[in-house]
């Protein structure tokens, strides 16, 4: 199992936009991608999923996928989770 932890770099946290854009970047990379916060998981190819967990700006979430191939595509997208995609 690959984990990540990224600090979210939105400033609205994940709502609609942000988790829409991560969910479709998950998506395009082909992998199973689980998203934790607070002791909840999520579909990370879900913005739906990812929206009830209630993510805020600066709060860190934990992403995983049981494919031990995709350490890049894990790097990729918690890299992504640091940016401010609400201003992308």
């Amino acid at each position: 199992m690959i984990t990540r932890t990224a600090v979210i770099g939105a400033s609205v946290g994940l709502h609609a936009r942000p988790a829409a854009l991560f969910a479709q970047a998950v998506d395009d990379k082909g992998i199973d991608v689980t998203m934790t916060f607070n002791g909840e998981e999520a579909d990370a190819s879900s913005a739906l999923e990812i929206m009830t967990l209630g993510v805020k700006s600066g709060d860190t979430v934990t992403i995983s996928t049981d494919d031990d191939s995709a350490a890049d595509a894990m790097d990729d997208l918690a890299q992504m989770l640091t940016r401010d995609l609400d201003a992308e």
